[in-house]
């Protein structure tokens, strides 16, 4: 049941990929009535339309301004995380400051604790059959991203041991749509499309050139931003019981359907292929960040999301497929 007033939530990482669609659900949600949102940089929750939402501004490893943040909220969501460019230079601010978070929430005597982990915590090694939320989280060495995750968790049942504060955990897959377009931040080309000057952008098009993107056969998940803010909001109204949750939207994509969504050529290669390049860039302190994301796309990570159906009455609004296209469609 929520406080005779309302819940009180307060939100690390509001203007991220997540943050953003998560506060908007709340903002929409009739039993949420205040949001106190932290970020490091200044942003204007009038100006994303947002009307129960004050900002603060603050960072994590400030425990003090941490401290501030979750004093009598009803539940604290911490979303706050480097992702894409996730290194060894990132353990701190992802490490310390999710644990900053925690035990702070556990201290304030917050009654719940929303965090958004990964599907990046299993670990990229080879699986059998789908990865249920009884698969242990031990990440992946190679990937800073994927070892910080199950760290995190980690991290997580340390802070709130012996503590009143319950934990919903969610494990989204690959997150894509409109406000997320990390999955294209991948893609070389469109790194080079963004940094062309648009005379040469032009002339580029204009040679109706099509660019070519390997597919090595290794199928795997998205989940839509807002099927995952929907997802939190269950979290936050303590919908189903607390627990660990996997997030991904029905079916299944490859390299070849993103390129035909781009409307590109696509190639396919040996995985092998891929296992030799993830081999050679490990190597390369350099590096690090893109040979992580290398290691992450040598196996199939495909999993099954059930429990959050069952349990949390979780109904994605879209299927892999129109997620990618929404992603694109956005991106042009």
């Amino acid at each position: 049941m929520p406080p005779s007033s309302g819940f009180t939530v307060a939100v690390t990482g509001p203007t991220g990929e997540i943050g953003q669609p998560f506060v908007r659900a709340l903002e929409q949600t009739a039993e949420v009535v205040r949001v106190r949102a932290m970020a490091r940089r200044p942003f204007d929750p009038r100006q994303l339309g947002w009307s129960k939402t004050e900002y603060h501004q603050g960072d994590i490893l400030d425990r003090a301004a941490v401290e501030q943040l979750v004093a009598g909220a009803d539940v604290v969501a911490h979303l706050a995380f480097i992702v894409v460019k996730a290194s060894s230079s990132s353990y701190e601010i992802n490490i310390d400051g999710s644990r900053n978070v925690f035990e702070a929430a556990a201290a304030a005597g917050v009654p719940r604790l929303v965090y958004t982990s990964s599907l990046a915590a299993y670990g990229y090694h080879p699986h059998p059959g789908l990865l249920t939320e009884d698969t242990p989280a031990r990440g992946t060495d190679r990937h800073a991203y994927s070892r910080q995750k199950a760290d995190v968790e980690s991290v997580l049942r340390q802070a709130l041991a012996g503590s009143a504060t319950e934990a919903y955990v969610f494990r989204p897959c690959v997150v894509a749509g409109p406000d997320a377009p990390a999955l294209l931040n991948q893609i070389p080309y469109l790194s080079l499309e963004r940094a062309l000057p648009p005379t040469a952008l032009r002339a580029l098009r204009a040679l109706r050139l099509r660019p070519v993107l390997p597919d090595h056969g290794v199928p795997f998940q998205l989940v839509h931003h807002d099927d995952v803010a929907a997802a939190l909001v269950a979290g936050v109204l303590a919908r189903g019981t607390p627990g660990t949750y996997n997030l991904a939207d029905p079916g299944e994509v490859h390299w070849s359907d993103v390129a035909h969504e781009l409307g590109w050529y696509t190639v396919r290669i040996p995985k092998q292929a891929i296992d030799a390049c993830a081999e050679m860039a490990g190597r390369i302190p350099a590096l690090e960040v893109q040979a992580g994301w290398l290691e992450a796309i040598r196996v199939p990570m495909l999993m099954d999301c059930s429990r959050a159906r069952r349990e949390l009455g979780w109904k994605p609004a879209y299927d892999a497929r129109q997620t990618l296209h929404e992603l694109v469609t956005a991106y042009r």
